[in-house]
């Protein structure tokens, strides 16, 4: 087969302790599935769960014990962190029961959904769809996965972002609105899973502004950390 130009090399994440990496399919995100968040985004109660997407070269690899580097995007002036537990789909399926959706898991990594807040806000108030605000170059950084079967209770895991050794946002797993496998149940009724895929489940309360020359650190407790610094 031929193409009339060469095809993208195929976006891909490390894996903690094999050689083999995990081919990126989609990256879905869930908004306001903290409940604090929610609030401090102005909403309250347990909405039912609503996705956005990410385009997969939107990822920034970083590697274990490494720092990262984004580049901060153009036509913003307010860009929000967002620490995320990321859930790896290894088997991919439609119509997931909540009670199956560990079978489809591979593992876990630690995510950031970065945010142009502003023009996420202009978006919201045009009653226009905001994917300018999240689906930009670089907007999403994550680090290796960990396969579940390694990666302890995430359910449990303590969750946090430091900017510059100054703490951000600090939460626990457990208070995710919908939590894994709920999230992995709406998802599936909507889209049929393929392995590849990613799912940012959630943030908590504290996301804030950061600016160039600024250096987050973040973690799942088990997962290791994510450390980026914004060029």
């Amino acid at each position: 087969m031929s193409y009339v130009f060469n095809p993208a090399p195929t976006v891909s994440l490390p894996i903690n302790g094999k050689t083999e990496r995990f081919p990126v399919h989609r990256i879905y995100c869930v908004g306001r599935n903290y409940e604090e968040h929610a609030k401090e985004m102005g909403f309250t109660g347990r909405e039912p769960p609503f996705f956005f997407l990410k385009p997969a070269d939107a990822v920034v690899v970083v590697n274990a014990g490494e720092t990262g580097t984004m580049p901060y995007p153009s036509l913003t002036k307010n860009l929000h962190h967002e620490i995320e537990l990321v859930v790896a789909i290894g088997t991919g399926g439609k119509g997931i029961l909540a009670a199956d959706a560990h079978k489809h898991i591979y593992g876990y990594a630690v995510g950031l959904d970065m945010t142009r807040r502003d023009l996420q806000n202009d978006m919201k108030k045009q009653g226009r769809p905001w994917d300018i605000g999240k689906a930009f170059d670089h907007s999403a950084p994550i680090g290796p996965i960990t396969p579940a079967a390694q990666a302890g209770d995430v359910t449990h895991a303590e969750i946090y972002v430091q900017v510059n050794g100054a703490d951000r946002q600090h939460s626990n797993v457990s208070k995710l609105i919908w939590n894994i496998g709920e999230t992995i149940e709406h998802l599936s009724n909507a889209w049929e899973l393929q392995p590849g895929d990613l799912i940012y489940t959630g943030t908590p309360e504290g996301v804030a502004a950061v600016v160039s020359g600024d250096t987050l650190v973040g973690e799942v407790a088990g997962l290791g950390k994510l450390t980026i610094k914004i060029a």
